[in-house]
């Protein structure tokens, strides 16, 4: 089931964007708020239909993984001023939406191990697998370092 792990996004041309907006988060957990009312906010402007709510979770998800699996603790980097900030991108192409979580790290995004379905964590990526058509990651190159988690929606025009 989850097996897209270390994939690139789907062919999409960049210069065909209708729509773009990010956003910079603060390493804190309260930015999954934050996150939640940025996507809401744009989302109400690129009118998604149905996709709205499946949107809105996924980027729940999605930061929500940024800030606690991707961050260096306070332990690791005592003399850090502040922990690297995690970013969100919005992309929407005429019958696609992108929503992109870039953070510091290297590792793997990786599903949780149990199968306890009452567990309140470990459930992040079933859901992304679950909520969006497809989603990924990849890591970053160049001057910037970390990776990308992302996930796709398919729009049905509006009729």
């Amino acid at each position: 089931m989850l097996k897209p792990l270390r994939q690139g996004l789907p062919p999409l041309d960049p210069a065909a964007v209708s729509n773009a907006a990010s956003c910079a988060l603060p390493a804190r957990y309260e930015a999954v708020r934050e996150a939640r009312l940025f996507t809401r906010r744009t989302l109400d402007q690129w009118d998604v239909g149905e996709r709205f709510d499946d949107i809105c979770l996924v980027v729940s998800e999605l930061v929500t993984n940024a800030l606690r699996h991707a961050l260096p603790g306070e332990s690791e980097h005592p003399a850090a001023p502040q922990a690297p900030a995690v970013r969100l991108h919005l992309m929407r192409w005429t019958e696609r939406l992108v929503c992109a979580v870039r953070d510091p790290s290297h590792d793997t995004p990786a599903p949780g191990d149990s199968d306890d379905f009452s567990a309140e964590s470990g459930r992040g990526l079933f859901l992304v697998d679950s909520f969006s058509d497809s989603w990924g990651w990849h890591p970053l190159a160049g001057t910037l370092s970390g990776k990308v988690v992302w996930a796709l929606f398919r729009l049905h025009p509006a009729e």
